[in-house]
C-alpha cells in the first residue's frame, strides 16, 4: 500500500510532518529521497516539531547528521537522528561511511530520518518506510509513502 499526498505549499509540507510524527515511534526509520528543492528537509522539519524535538532542523549536509533531543516541555518523548547521505554517494565505499556514523547505535531509541538514504541504511532496521519527494514546476509537492515490511501499511492509514 503506497499513500500519496499532494501538498500545494511548505507549510502544508511541514504540517504533513507533524500528521507523520504522530505514527513514529522509536525504531523508525526513514528514507526521503528526491531531487534537490523537493521538500526534504521541510517534511524533516515538521517530523521534528510533532516529535517536540530541542533545536532548529536544517539541512544536514555538511555534518552529514544531527541528534535532536525530546524537549518533555514540548511533549516529546523519543529523539530525531536526521542524516544526510548525498555527499557520501561520492565515496569510494559510501556503506563504510554510513558505517562510520554509528546510526545503529541510535536507531532502535530514536526516530532516524535519512536523506538520500536509499541502498545505504536499509539494513539498519527489518522494516522502513520510504518517502518520495517531487517538486512540480508550480512548487506543489507530490509525497509517495511506500511501507517496507512491519506495520507501516496499518499506521499509513491513519493518515488517509
Amino acid at each position: 500500500m503506497t499513500l500519496t499526498v499532494t501538498l500545494p505549499t511548505v507549510e502544508d509540507t511541514h504540517a504533513f510532518g507533524r500528521r507523520l510524527a504522530g505514527v513514529l515511534r522509536a525504531g523508525d526509520l526513514l528514507l526521503l529521497t528526491g531531487p534537490l528543492g523537493a521538500g526534504k528537509t521541510a517534511l524533516t522539519q515538521g517530523i521534528g516539531a510533532g516529535l517536540g524535538v530541542l533545536g532548529a532542523i536544517t539541512s544536514p549536509t555538511f555534518v552529514i547528521a544531527r541528534v535532536h533531543r525530546p524537549d518533555p516541555a514540548r511533549g516529546g518523548t523519543v529523539a530525531l537522528v536526521h542524516a544526510d547521505a548525498y555527499r557520501l554517494g561520492d565515496a569510494a565505499d559510501p556503506r563504510a561511511e554510513i558505517d562510520d556514523l554509528d546510526l545503529d547505535a541510535s536507531v532502535d531509541d530514536s526516530v532516524t530520518v535519512v536523506e538520500w538514504g536509499e541502498g545505504l541504511v536499509e539494513q539498519l532496521v527489518d522494516t522502513h518506510l520510504r518517502v518520495r519527494l517531487d517538486r512540480r514546476e508550480d512548487d506543489t509537492r507530490l509525497v509517495e509513502l511506500e511501507p517496507v515490511g512491519g506495520d507501516w501499511a496499518r499506521r499509513l492509514a491513519a493518515l488517509r
